[in-house]
Protein backbone atom coordinates (compact mmCIF):
# COMPACT_ATOMS: atom_id res chain seq x y z
CA UNK A 1 0.00 0.00 0.00
CA UNK A 2 1.74 2.89 -1.35
CA UNK A 3 0.33 5.78 1.13
CA UNK A 4 2.06 8.63 3.41
CA UNK A 5 0.63 8.53 7.25
CA UNK A 6 1.46 11.62 9.47
CA UNK A 7 2.16 11.17 12.94
CA UNK A 8 1.50 13.96 14.69
CA UNK A 9 3.62 13.50 17.41
CA UNK A 10 7.45 12.38 17.17
CA UNK A 11 7.10 8.33 18.26
CA UNK A 12 4.41 6.05 17.71
CA UNK A 13 3.89 2.61 19.68
CA UNK A 14 6.04 -0.26 18.42
CA UNK A 15 3.02 -1.88 17.22
CA UNK A 16 1.60 0.60 15.62
CA UNK A 17 4.72 1.27 13.51
CA UNK A 18 5.57 -2.37 12.26
CA UNK A 19 1.66 -2.71 11.13
CA UNK A 20 2.23 0.59 9.45
CA UNK A 21 5.95 -0.22 7.54
CA UNK A 22 3.97 -3.58 7.26
CA UNK A 23 1.76 -2.23 4.42
CA UNK A 24 4.40 -0.61 2.89
CA UNK A 25 3.53 2.99 4.51
CA UNK A 26 5.54 5.61 4.57
CA UNK A 27 5.47 7.65 7.99
CA UNK A 28 5.84 10.94 8.78
CA UNK A 29 6.24 12.16 12.24
CA UNK A 30 6.10 15.71 13.90
CA UNK A 31 9.62 16.81 15.62
CA UNK A 32 9.83 17.35 18.78
CA UNK A 33 8.77 20.08 20.18
CA UNK A 34 5.99 20.93 17.28
CA UNK A 35 2.72 22.35 17.68
CA UNK A 36 -0.18 23.28 15.54
CA UNK A 37 1.74 25.58 13.14
CA UNK A 38 4.37 22.68 12.35
CA UNK A 39 1.29 20.48 11.91
CA UNK A 40 0.18 22.98 9.36
CA UNK A 41 3.15 23.22 7.62
CA UNK A 42 3.49 19.48 7.04
CA UNK A 43 0.14 18.98 5.97
CA UNK A 44 0.71 21.69 3.09
CA UNK A 45 3.47 20.51 2.01
CA UNK A 46 3.51 16.68 1.67
CA UNK A 47 1.25 14.34 0.22
CA UNK A 48 -0.49 13.12 3.02
CA UNK A 49 -3.41 10.29 2.80
CA UNK A 50 -3.79 9.59 6.79
CA UNK A 51 -3.32 11.25 10.00
CA UNK A 52 -2.89 10.09 13.57
CA UNK A 53 -3.79 12.68 15.49
CA UNK A 54 -2.20 12.89 19.11
CA UNK A 55 -2.35 15.90 21.45
CA UNK A 56 -1.61 18.59 19.11
CA UNK A 57 -4.04 20.52 17.47
CA UNK A 58 -5.45 19.30 14.10
CA UNK A 59 -6.94 22.36 12.75
CA UNK A 60 -9.12 23.33 10.07
CA UNK A 61 -6.32 25.02 8.09
CA UNK A 62 -4.03 21.85 8.26
CA UNK A 63 -6.96 19.81 7.18
CA UNK A 64 -7.93 22.15 4.23
CA UNK A 65 -4.32 22.90 3.07
CA UNK A 66 -3.90 18.79 2.32
CA UNK A 67 -5.82 17.82 -0.90
CA UNK A 68 -4.89 14.15 -0.64
CA UNK A 69 -5.83 13.79 2.87
CA UNK A 70 -8.91 11.03 2.79
CA UNK A 71 -8.95 9.78 6.56
CA UNK A 72 -8.25 10.69 10.11
CA UNK A 73 -7.65 8.62 13.28
CA UNK A 74 -7.50 9.72 17.20
CA UNK A 75 -5.01 8.45 18.83
CA UNK A 76 -7.18 7.90 21.70
CA UNK A 77 -11.10 8.78 22.05
CA UNK A 78 -11.23 12.99 22.54
CA UNK A 79 -11.09 14.03 19.51
CA UNK A 80 -11.03 17.69 21.01
CA UNK A 81 -7.99 19.24 19.72
CA UNK A 82 -9.73 17.77 16.30
CA UNK A 83 -11.57 20.01 13.35
CA UNK A 84 -14.04 17.64 13.10
CA UNK A 85 -16.45 19.55 11.09
CA UNK A 86 -13.70 20.71 8.73
CA UNK A 87 -13.24 17.16 8.10
CA UNK A 88 -16.61 16.47 7.55
CA UNK A 89 -17.02 18.95 5.25
CA UNK A 90 -14.43 17.25 3.07
CA UNK A 91 -15.93 13.87 3.53
CA UNK A 92 -13.03 12.85 5.52
CA UNK A 93 -13.69 10.13 8.43
CA UNK A 94 -12.64 10.65 11.72
CA UNK A 95 -12.04 7.63 13.91
CA UNK A 96 -10.98 7.20 17.48
CA UNK A 97 -9.50 3.83 19.25
CA UNK A 98 -12.15 3.24 21.84
CA UNK A 99 -11.41 1.08 24.22
CA UNK A 100 -7.61 1.06 23.43
CA UNK A 101 -6.54 2.73 27.12
CA UNK A 102 -9.30 1.94 29.22
CA UNK A 103 -7.58 -0.57 31.96
CA UNK A 104 -4.91 2.09 31.95
CA UNK A 105 -7.30 5.12 32.57
CA UNK A 106 -9.43 2.85 35.01
CA UNK A 107 -6.23 2.33 37.28
CA UNK A 108 -5.00 5.59 37.64
CA UNK A 109 -8.28 6.86 38.23
CA UNK A 110 -8.35 4.00 41.25
CA UNK A 111 -4.63 5.45 41.98
CA UNK A 112 -5.88 8.82 42.64
CA UNK A 113 -8.92 7.54 44.26
CA UNK A 114 -6.71 6.39 47.12
CA UNK A 115 -4.28 8.61 47.31
CA UNK A 116 -6.92 11.34 47.84
CA UNK A 117 -9.18 9.83 50.26
CA UNK A 118 -5.97 9.10 51.87
CA UNK A 119 -3.46 12.12 51.48
CA UNK A 120 -0.88 10.02 50.17
CA UNK A 121 1.09 12.42 48.51
CA UNK A 122 0.39 15.46 51.10
CA UNK A 123 1.97 13.34 54.05
CA UNK A 124 4.75 12.09 51.59
CA UNK A 125 5.72 15.69 50.67
CA UNK A 126 5.99 16.62 54.66
CA UNK A 127 8.14 13.61 55.21
CA UNK A 128 10.46 14.97 52.81
CA UNK A 129 10.71 18.12 54.56
CA UNK A 130 11.20 16.47 57.79
CA UNK A 131 8.07 16.56 58.66
CA UNK A 132 6.51 13.76 60.59
CA UNK A 133 2.69 14.76 59.87
CA UNK A 134 0.36 11.96 60.81
CA UNK A 135 -2.89 12.55 58.90
CA UNK A 136 -5.85 10.74 60.61
CA UNK A 137 -8.48 12.27 58.62
CA UNK A 138 -8.53 9.70 55.76
CA UNK A 139 -11.25 8.61 54.08
CA UNK A 140 -12.09 4.75 54.78
CA UNK A 141 -14.20 4.07 50.56
CA UNK A 142 -15.58 0.45 51.82
CA UNK A 143 -19.14 1.40 52.35
CA UNK A 144 -18.71 4.78 50.68
CA UNK A 145 -20.82 5.58 46.89
CA UNK A 146 -18.73 6.11 43.68
CA UNK A 147 -20.75 8.29 41.41
CA UNK A 148 -19.30 7.46 37.80
CA UNK A 149 -20.79 10.08 35.25
CA UNK A 150 -20.11 8.23 32.13
CA UNK A 151 -20.32 4.21 32.44
CA UNK A 152 -18.47 3.19 28.96
CA UNK A 153 -15.41 1.18 29.35
CA UNK A 154 -13.54 2.95 31.06
CA UNK A 155 -16.47 3.42 33.33
CA UNK A 156 -17.24 0.22 33.58
CA UNK A 157 -13.64 -0.86 34.66
CA UNK A 158 -13.52 1.60 37.18
CA UNK A 159 -17.03 0.34 38.72
CA UNK A 160 -15.65 -3.66 39.08
CA UNK A 161 -12.47 -2.35 40.87
CA UNK A 162 -14.49 0.05 42.96
CA UNK A 163 -17.30 -2.67 44.01
CA UNK A 164 -14.50 -5.22 45.11
CA UNK A 165 -12.76 -3.02 47.72
CA UNK A 166 -16.91 -2.80 49.03
CA UNK A 167 -17.86 0.89 47.35
CA UNK A 168 -21.18 0.94 46.05
CA UNK A 169 -21.21 1.89 42.35
CA UNK A 170 -24.05 4.29 40.49
CA UNK A 171 -23.79 6.13 37.58
CA UNK A 172 -25.37 8.45 35.35
CA UNK A 173 -24.80 8.16 31.29
CA UNK A 174 -27.60 9.16 28.86
CA UNK A 175 -26.00 6.62 26.55
CA UNK A 176 -27.16 3.68 28.07
CA UNK A 177 -30.60 4.83 29.87
CA UNK A 178 -31.46 3.32 32.97
CA UNK A 179 -30.54 0.08 32.38
CA UNK A 180 -27.34 -1.08 33.77
CA UNK A 181 -23.98 -2.08 31.46
CA UNK A 182 -22.06 -4.37 34.01
CA UNK A 183 -23.47 -5.82 37.67
CA UNK A 184 -21.53 -3.99 39.59
CA UNK A 185 -23.18 -0.81 39.15
CA UNK A 186 -26.97 0.59 38.98
CA UNK A 187 -27.71 3.50 36.38
CA UNK A 188 -29.41 6.74 37.98
CA UNK A 189 -31.94 8.74 36.06
CA UNK A 190 -30.85 12.18 36.34
CA UNK A 191 -27.16 14.07 37.09
CA UNK A 192 -28.66 15.88 40.03
CA UNK A 193 -29.82 12.08 41.60
CA UNK A 194 -25.85 10.48 41.21
CA UNK A 195 -24.54 13.92 42.93
CA UNK A 196 -26.57 13.81 45.65
CA UNK A 197 -25.53 10.59 46.98
CA UNK A 198 -21.76 10.69 45.57
CA UNK A 199 -19.21 10.56 48.36
CA UNK A 200 -16.72 9.77 45.28
CA UNK A 201 -17.74 11.53 41.88
CA UNK A 202 -15.57 10.25 39.08
CA UNK A 203 -15.80 11.26 35.71
CA UNK A 204 -15.67 9.17 32.45
CA UNK A 205 -17.42 11.38 29.57
CA UNK A 206 -15.73 13.40 26.31
CA UNK A 207 -15.57 16.60 26.13
CA UNK A 208 -18.48 18.10 23.93
CA UNK A 209 -20.80 21.02 23.68
CA UNK A 210 -23.29 18.99 26.13
CA UNK A 211 -20.69 18.21 28.91
CA UNK A 212 -18.46 21.48 28.79
CA UNK A 213 -18.50 23.11 32.26
CA UNK A 214 -21.10 20.13 33.40
CA UNK A 215 -20.04 20.04 36.97
CA UNK A 216 -20.01 23.66 38.12
CA UNK A 217 -20.46 25.42 41.55
CA UNK A 218 -24.24 24.21 41.39
CA UNK A 219 -23.24 20.49 41.00
CA UNK A 220 -20.16 20.87 43.41
CA UNK A 221 -22.81 21.72 46.06
CA UNK A 222 -24.95 18.87 45.87
CA UNK A 223 -22.42 16.37 45.92
CA UNK A 224 -22.50 15.22 50.14
CA UNK A 225 -19.84 17.21 52.40
CA UNK A 226 -16.58 15.84 52.45
CA UNK A 227 -16.69 14.20 49.07
CA UNK A 228 -13.52 13.68 46.54
CA UNK A 229 -14.21 14.50 42.71
CA UNK A 230 -12.20 12.52 40.50
CA UNK A 231 -11.28 13.93 36.87
CA UNK A 232 -9.58 11.73 34.22
CA UNK A 233 -11.70 12.80 31.11
CA UNK A 234 -11.28 16.54 29.91
CA UNK A 235 -9.98 19.55 32.39
CA UNK A 236 -13.03 21.55 30.56
CA UNK A 237 -15.80 19.10 32.08
CA UNK A 238 -15.59 20.73 35.54
CA UNK A 239 -15.67 24.60 36.28
CA UNK A 240 -11.91 25.24 38.01
CA UNK A 241 -12.58 27.66 40.06
CA UNK A 242 -15.52 26.60 41.42
CA UNK A 243 -14.13 23.43 42.32
CA UNK A 244 -11.07 25.50 44.03
CA UNK A 245 -13.69 26.88 45.73
CA UNK A 246 -15.26 24.20 47.10
CA UNK A 247 -11.77 22.36 47.59
CA UNK A 248 -10.93 25.93 50.05
CA UNK A 249 -14.22 26.07 51.92
CA UNK A 250 -14.02 22.40 52.60
CA UNK A 251 -17.11 21.09 51.25
CA UNK A 252 -14.86 18.73 49.36
CA UNK A 253 -12.62 16.84 51.00
CA UNK A 254 -10.21 16.20 48.13
CA UNK A 255 -9.74 15.65 44.16
CA UNK A 256 -7.73 13.74 42.04
CA UNK A 257 -6.80 15.12 38.96
CA UNK A 258 -5.13 13.85 35.65
CA UNK A 259 -7.10 16.69 33.34
CA UNK A 260 -7.10 20.58 33.94
CA UNK A 261 -7.77 23.36 31.68
CA UNK A 262 -4.88 24.31 30.73
CA UNK A 263 -2.30 21.36 29.52
CA UNK A 264 1.09 21.95 31.15
CA UNK A 265 -1.18 23.14 33.96
CA UNK A 266 -0.48 26.90 34.10
CA UNK A 267 1.77 27.96 36.82
CA UNK A 268 -0.26 30.31 37.89
CA UNK A 269 -3.63 27.82 38.74
CA UNK A 270 -5.15 27.95 41.97
CA UNK A 271 -5.15 23.96 41.95
CA UNK A 272 -1.09 24.62 42.59
CA UNK A 273 -2.15 26.13 46.05
CA UNK A 274 -4.52 23.52 47.21
CA UNK A 275 -3.02 20.79 49.46
CA UNK A 276 -6.30 18.73 49.03
CA UNK A 277 -5.40 18.45 45.04
CA UNK A 278 -3.51 15.39 43.45
CA UNK A 279 -2.47 16.03 40.21
CA UNK A 280 -0.96 13.69 37.60
CA UNK A 281 -0.03 15.48 33.88
CA UNK A 282 -2.64 13.99 31.65
CA UNK A 283 -0.75 10.58 31.45
CA UNK A 284 -3.89 8.50 32.26
CA UNK A 285 -3.77 6.30 29.12
CA UNK A 286 0.54 6.25 28.93
CA UNK A 287 1.18 3.01 29.93
CA UNK A 288 3.94 1.39 27.19
CA UNK A 289 0.60 -1.06 27.07
CA UNK A 290 -1.78 1.24 26.29
CA UNK A 291 0.48 3.23 23.91
CA UNK A 292 0.89 0.07 22.16
CA UNK A 293 -2.60 -0.88 22.07
CA UNK A 294 -3.71 2.55 20.67
CA UNK A 295 -1.41 2.89 18.37
CA UNK A 296 -2.09 -0.91 16.73
CA UNK A 297 -6.01 -0.03 16.63
CA UNK A 298 -5.48 3.47 14.82
CA UNK A 299 -3.20 1.93 12.32
CA UNK A 300 -5.22 -0.69 11.81
CA UNK A 301 -8.40 2.10 11.60
CA UNK A 302 -6.78 4.21 8.64
CA UNK A 303 -4.86 0.72 7.04
CA UNK A 304 -8.79 -0.73 7.22
CA UNK A 305 -10.26 2.32 5.38
CA UNK A 306 -7.72 2.41 2.87
CA UNK A 307 -7.52 -0.71 1.90
CA UNK A 308 -11.35 -0.81 1.41
CA UNK A 309 -12.39 -2.91 4.04
CA UNK A 310 -15.54 -2.05 6.11
CA UNK A 311 -14.78 -0.05 8.99
CA UNK A 312 -16.33 0.60 12.21
CA UNK A 313 -18.76 2.79 12.71
CA UNK A 314 -18.87 3.38 16.37
CA UNK A 315 -15.51 3.87 16.32
CA UNK A 316 -16.29 6.87 13.60
CA UNK A 317 -17.38 10.08 15.64
CA UNK A 318 -19.08 11.80 12.15
CA UNK A 319 -20.30 8.42 10.41
CA UNK A 320 -21.91 10.19 7.51
CA UNK A 321 -18.58 10.16 5.68
CA UNK A 322 -18.49 6.50 5.51
CA UNK A 323 -21.55 6.30 3.10
CA UNK A 324 -19.45 7.97 0.43
CA UNK A 325 -17.79 5.90 -2.21
CA UNK A 326 -14.10 6.57 -2.25
CA UNK A 327 -10.93 4.37 -4.31
CA UNK A 328 -8.82 2.01 -2.74
CA UNK A 329 -5.04 1.91 -2.95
Amino acid sequence: MSVTVFVTAPRLGRAGVQALEGAGARVLYLPDGGGSAEVEQIMSSEPIDAVISRTVELSARAIESCPTLRVITKHGVGVGNIDVAAATARSIPVFTTPGANAQSVAELTIALMFNAARRVSWMHAELREGRWSRAQDGRQLAGATLGLVGAGQIGQRVARIAAATGMRVVAFDPGFGLASPTPELSMTASLDELLEQADVLSLHVPLGDRTRGLIGARQLALLPAGAIVLNTARGEIVDEPALVDALRSGHLFAAGLDTTWSEPIAPESQLLTCPNVVLTPHVGGSTPAALDAMASAAAENILGYLDGRAPNPRACVNPETLTIERSTT
